[in-house]
C-alpha cells in the first residue's frame, strides 16, 4: 500500500460530497476570518504600547487632562524643555480632532513648525505632491496615505474637518502608523483656526539621547513645572498611549473572547462534518480494509480530509482578513490618538497553522469511528 496515496484519496472525498464541503469550507473561512481580525486588533495595539528597549521619545503634557481639546500649555515651554541634560529634539505639537471619544474613522490635525517637521522625523517621506509646496503654503497639509485613501484625498484637492479647511500639499509615508492616520499642518494655522490662540500647544514631543534617561528626563521636566500655572505630566510614547486609551484597549480586550469562540466554532463545525462523512462512508471504509488498507490508513485518510477542509478554510479566511484590513484601512481613535488596525504576516500565518491543527484536531474521532468499526458489519450496514 502507497502511504502517499492517502492525501489524493482524501481530496477525492472531499470532492464528491462537493456541497457538503463547500458549506463547512465556508464555516471555517468565516471563524477563521474573524479570528484573524481580532488577532489584528491585539498585534496593532501590542505594536503601540507594549516597551521597547529602544524607545526614546516623552510625550509632555498637561497634568490631569485627556483630550486635545483640555490640554494647553504655554509653547515658550520649548526653550526651558531643550535645556534639560539629555533631551536631544523637541517639537511642539497642536492637535485637533473631530471627536475624543473611542470611535472609528477619527480625523487628526496635527499642527508642527514647518521647518522642524523633516528634522524631527526624517523617516517621513512625501509619496505624491510635494514637501516644499506645504511649506510654502499656511494653509498646507501632508496627509497620511491611509487617511488620504480612506478620504478618496489627492495632492491639490481641498477638504475641511473640525472647522479647518486645508489644501492637500502631499501624501506621506512613514514606518510609523500613527503617522499615516493623520494630517500634518502647520502650527501657527491650526492655532488660528482651532482659535486656541498663538503661543498655546497640546504637548511636547520630546526624544532623549539613550533610552536609558527617559524616566530620569520625565521626572525632571514635570518637577520643572510643577509650581506653574500648566503643570505637566511627562510619560513615554507608548506608556502614554496606553493610559489615554484605557477605553480603547478595554474594547480591544474583550474581543479575545470573541477570537475564542471562533476557534471553538471551527473546532465543532469541522468535527461534526468530518463525524457525518465517517457514518456515511462505512461501507467505503470496509471496502478499503478488504482491499489491503489497514485500519490505521482508514483513520489517516479521515485526518488528512479534516487537515485539508483546515487548509482551504483557513486560507479563505485569513486572507480575506488580510485584504478587508489593507484596503479598507480602519483605525479606531481615541482622545486624539489613532490606532491603525494593520495586517500581520506572522497573524496570517499563525491563523493558517491554526486552522490546520483544529482540522488535525476534529478529525481524530472520526477518525477513529472511521477505522475501528468491524468490516463484516460495516459491510452489511452499508
Amino acid at each position: 500500500m502507497k502511504w502517499l496515496a492517502l492525501p489524493g484519496i482524501s481530496l477525492k472525498q472531499i470532492t464528491r460530497h462537493r456541497f457538503r464541503s463547500a458549506l463547512t469550507v465556508a464555516g471555517v473561512a468565516t471563524g477563521m476570518f474573524l479570528y484573524t481580525a481580532v488577532q489584528t486588533m491585539q498585534h496593532s495595539l501590542a505594536a503601540v504600547t507594549q516597551s521597547g528597549a529602544d524607545d526614546n521619545t516623552l510625550i509632555v503634557y498637561r497634568e490631569n487632562r485627556f483630550c486635545p481639546t483640555t490640554s494647553r500649555l504655554p509653547e515658550h515651554y520649548l526653550l526651558d524643555i531643550q535645556r534639560i541634560e539629555g533631551v536631544s529634539e523637541v517639537i511642539p505639537i497642536q492637535v485637533a480632532v473631530n471627536n475624543c471619544g473611542a470611535s472609528l474613522d477619527v480625523i487628526t490635525f496635527r499642527g508642527v513648525p514647518p521647518e522642524s517637521l523633516a528634522e524631527y522625523n526624517p523617516a517621513l517621506t512625501v509619496a505624491e505632491g510635494s514637501f516644499e509646496q506645504w511649506r510654502g503654503r499656511t494653509d498646507g497639509a501632508l496627509v497620511g496615505e491611509n487617511f488620504a485613501r480612506r478620504r478618496g484625498l489627492s495632492p491639490g484637492d481641498t477638504f475641511e474637518a473640525v472647522g479647518v479647511r486645508v489644501y492637500v500639499a502631499g501624501i506621506v509615508h512613514s514606518p510609523l502608523t500613527q503617522d499615516n492616520n493623520v494630517a500634518y499642518v502647520h502650527l501657527s494655522f491650526l492655532q488660528q483656526s482651532s482659535r486656541v490662540g498663538l503661543g498655546v500647544v497640546t504637548q511636547f514631543n520630546v526624544r532623549v539621547d539613550n533610552p536609558e534617561l527617559l524616566h530620569s528626563v520625565a521626572r525632571r521636566i514635570d518637577e520643572l513645572f510643577a509650581s506653574d500655572a500648566a503643570p505637566t505630566n511627562t510619560r513615554p510614547e507608548k506608556a502614554f498611549f496606553a493610559q489615554t486609551a484605557r477605553d480603547l484597549i478595554e474594547m480591544i480586550a474583550f474581543t479575545r473572547w470573541l477570537g475564542l469562540g471562533a476557534v471553538l466554532a471551527v473546532l465543532g463545525l469541522v468535527a461534526n462534518a468530518l463525524l457525518l462523512a465517517a457514518r456515511g462512508r462505512i461501507k467505503e471504509g470496509a471496502i478499503l480494509q478488504t482491499l489491503g488498507f489497514p485500519r490505521i490508513a482508514v483513520g489517516l485518510i479521515m485526518i488528512w480530509e479534516g487537515a485539508i477542509l483546515g487548509l482551504l478554510g483557513g486560507m479563505a479566511g485569513c486572507l480575506s482578513a488580510v485584504c478587508f484590513f489593507r484596503f479598507k484601512s480602519f483605525t479606531l481613535g481615541n482622545e486624539g490618538l489613532t490606532l491603525a488596525l494593520v495586517p500581520n504576516w506572522n497573524v496570517t500565518v499563525s491563523g493558517l497553522v491554526l486552522a490546520i491543527t483544529l482540522g488535525l484536531i476534529a478529525s481524530v474521532w472520526p477518525a477513529i469511528v472511521a477505522s475501528t468499526k468491524p468490516v463484516v458489519s460495516s459491510l452489511r450496514q452499508g
